[in-house]
């Protein structure tokens, strides 16, 4: 909404948050020592003033009513705190600019929401870096916001998830007891148990997903569930729309948009499954353009690399931040692969470290795919330190590092 920031990057962006993803943005970008100012409420006594003018504390007091109020603070950022599952982002420090109602240093928290704009201030010692900047104007790009809708099951258990570029959202967990079929009159009771389930499912897809806005559904299971699932959302859609019942109109979009759904098989319907579904390479083949399909795909070939070599003697993967800082260093690095949690540090030298990490590998021809850390394959990378590389040549020496190796402590001090 506003921009002012100085030839050194320090100085203040307004945003305001429009979608879920856009929370996540803002812890990525809220850090220690930042100054955020947003509107809030707080409870305050009626004798406020007095209280202040006597120098007090400003909170409220056991004598007396008290009323909440709204009003605008700014607060030195001190504690971050992202629910995913709710879209709720706190922020919580100690109050940085004179108010009428509070005093200066008192502590409070700011419950940041969709549709609420903040201002957020980065100083002089810890500017607006590039890597914080090019997530400001991907978040503002409305093209590059392509989301997916995925339903994992198999019999019984369902999770209904939303995945955009940044995160993945599970909306809704369907569980239904299905009994084994051991008898006539439990196979009549596993037929019933198994429509239950496939119309709980099927109320959950609904309240979910806006297939306006969906580029693809996919529906994953083992053996022949999803297909199950599938045909009786056709089905029942279109006796709806037959019938003219009062979920016709939704159902109407369900039908126009069938070709929009893809079935794929995975191990099991649990949710960590999904990143199975998400590496399959008819589903990469259909959302290619998307962000968290290129990371998947670029984390694969990395594990391929690793695990099988390139054939010609040499080893051309590597992970850790001592290893690659030497990799990058040496201008040898083709793809560089780095979860977001290491731009989160509340080390302002280490954040520095790794922006300039990126740009280095950028200013080299290479690329640099920063992994959100809310998706499956940004959680795989951060097993793998949080930081890997695929090199455009082998780097003999990096098989000699040793783990006490100074090199990377050095680089972060210089920065």
């Amino acid at each position: 909404m506003h921009r002012h920031l100085d030839k050194e990057g320090a100085g203040s962006i307004r945003l305001q948050p429009e979608e879920p993803a856009d929370l996540w943005h803002a812890y990525n970008l809220i850090h220690t020592g930042n100054i955020l100012k947003a509107s809030t409420f707080r409870r305050i006594t009626k004798d406020k003033d007095k209280d202040l003018a006597a120098g007090g504390t400003g909170a409220p007091s056991s004598s007396g009513s008290s009323q909440r109020v709204q009003l605008t603070l700014a607060i030195t950022v001190q504690k971050t705190d992202f629910d995913p599952s709710a879209g709720a982002l706190h922020v919580s420090g100690p109050v940085a600019e004179e108010s009428p109602h509070v005093r200066l240093g008192a502590y409070h928290t700011l419950d940041l929401a969709l549709h609420r704009a903040f201002t957020l201030s980065k100083l002089s010692n810890a500017p607006w870096d590039s890597i914080a900047l090019q997530t400001i104007s991907a978040a503002c790009d409305p093209a590059s916001r392509a989301e997916v809708g995925a339903v994992v099951l198999q019999p019984g258990l369902a999770n209904v998830c939303l995945v955009t570029e940044h995160m993945t959202l599970l909306r809704q967990r369907v569980e239904v007891a299905i009994p084994r079929k051991r008898a006539a009159d439990s196979a009549v009771a596993h037929d019933k148990a198994i429509t239950r389930f496939y119309a709980a499912v099927a109320v959950a897809v609904q309240r979910h997903f806006d297939y306006g806005i969906l580029k693809a559904v996919i529906i994953a299971s083992p053996g022949f569930c999803g297909e199950q699932l599938l045909k009786y959302l056709l089905d029942t859609a279109g006796k709806d729309v037959d019938t003219g019942s009062a979920t016709a109109g939704s159902n109407k979009i369900l039908i126009q948009s069938k070709n929009k759904f893809m079935l794929v098989h995975c191990a099991s319907g649990h949710i960590h499954a999904l990143n199975e579904v998400l590496r399959s390479p008819e589903v990469l083949a259909r959302l290619a353009d998307t962000k968290f399909a290129r990371e998947s795909a670029t984390l694969e070939k990395f594990f391929c690399v690793l695990n099988e070599g390139d054939g010609m003697g040499g080893v051309r993967a590597w992970y850790g931040p001592k290893h690659v800082a030497t990799a990058v260093d040496r201008g040898a690095v083709k793809t560089l692969l780095i979860s977001d949690r290491l731009f989160r540090s509340d080390d302002v030298k280490k954040r520095k470290y790794y922006v300039a990490l990126v740009e280095q590998v950028r200013s080299q021809g290479g690329e640099a795919l920063v992994f959100s850390s809310l998706h499956e394959s940004g959680k795989q990378l951060d097993q793998f330190t949080g930081i890997a590389a695929i090199l455009n040549f082998p780097i003999p020496e990096l098989e000699d590092m040793s783990d006490d190796d100074e090199h990377y402590e050095m680089q972060i001090e210089k920065h």
